[in-house]
């Protein structure tokens, strides 16, 4: 970035610091990133290799992946993050509000691949779902009347007949999004009225599918993750719905629940048989790169440590497939506004 561009990016940070009483402090010394508790261990490493270097290590911080692209989207300058991490795609309506506040190229880097795990305690009953179990039971209205369900057994007659009470993340999480699309609305589409009403009326369908009750049958657990693995240890009894990531670091107090008779495992989410399997990604703002110190050996740290035999690997993370690596790589060396005809 040359001089001019520099200066301008000072100027935008100053205004944007004052205006969140920040002061005279112009600028920052170190990259910023925000987003995913699913991603914030994996960041948080990629952070300390680069401090490793030399370079100042990167602030990570986890708000989940909603508020972490609000965040992001914000607007150019030093009191704005330099990168969301995200365990799931942008949005096209997300993609949109940053354009509207000036942040107009972004980098779209896949970093690997997580499932959103249904997990009991060690000692719990073994029990085995399927996406309708799991819509009949969490939907606030399933299939379009109150949710009146007490107990596993009310939903489907061959489960047990013990209270339903599932642990998961807010409204604010990717993990939350992609609990709403991959299993709850699949379940919803079980009935062919449902798959109807998709093409009749998207929201009326979207609200039908996707809304969760609130009577204290699903207990939204911010973006702690860890603290779900505790209530589990404490209730066997109970389910927890997380990153992939925690119930294998976790898995002397936990047991994977089956979807569909599959299990939640590294072999199962890696070839998408899981019907959990998702995509990571991260979001880069390219107004950034030249002059936020660190943010380009931040950005490019990723591609050097997915590899199959790896620090992302060893931490937890399901590797991407060698094309998908191969591809994100060179993005990650060279980032590249992404194109956003795609998204939904």
């Amino acid at each position: 970035m040359n001089r001019f561009k520099t200066i301008a990016f000072a100027a935008i940070s100053t205004v944007a610091l004052a205006a969140c009483g920040g002061g005279s402090n112009a600028s920052r010394d170190a990259a910023w990133a925000v987003g995913s508790s699913t991603l914030y261990p994996f960041a948080s490493a990629v952070a300390e290799e680069v401090a490793k270097g030399g370079i100042k290590a990167p602030k990570v911080e986890q708000n989940g992946t909603g508020a972490g692209i609000k965040l992001f989207c914000a607007g150019v300058g030093a009191a704005h993050p330099d990168i969301a991490d995200a365990s799931r795609r942008i949005k096209k309506s997300e993609f949109e509000d940053c354009q509207k506040n000036g942040v107009k190229d972004i980098a779209e880097i896949q970093v690997g691949l997580d499932g959103i795990a249904f997990a009991e305690g060690k000692t719990g009953p073994g029990i085995a779902l399927t996406p309708t179990d799991v819509y009949k039971a969490l939907a606030a209205n399933p299939f379009g009347k109150p949710n009146t369900a007490k107990t596993w057994k009310d939903v489907n007659p061959a489960l047990p007949a013990l209270p339903i009470l599932v642990y998961g993340p807010p409204t604010t999480s990717g993990t939350r999004d992609a609990l709403a699309e991959l299993i709850l609305t699949k379940g919803c589409d079980s009935d062919p009225a449902m798959k109807a009403l998709k093409e009749k009326d998207k929201d009326a369908h979207k609200k039908v599918c996707t809304e969760v009750r609130e009577d204290g049958a699903y207990v939204d657990s911010g973006e702690e993750d860890n603290l779900i693995v505790q209530k589990l240890a404490e209730n066997p009894n109970a389910i927890g719905v997380f990153g992939f990531s925690f119930l294998e670091e976790n898995m002397d107090k936990l047991k994977g629940i089956t979807i569909d008779g599959i299990e939640p495992t590294y072999a199962s989410i890696s070839d998408f048989s899981y019907p959990g399997a998702r995509p990571l990604y991260i979001y880069v703002k390219m107004a950034h790169l030249g002059a936020v110190p660190g943010l380009k050996d931040f950005v490019a740290a990723w591609s050097k440590v997915w590899g199959p035999d790896q620090l992302l690997k060893q931490k937890g993370m399901v590797i991407a497939p060698d094309d998908v690596r191969a591809k994100n790589a060179v993005i990650a060396a060279n980032p590249v506004a992404m194109d956003a005809s795609t998204l939904k």
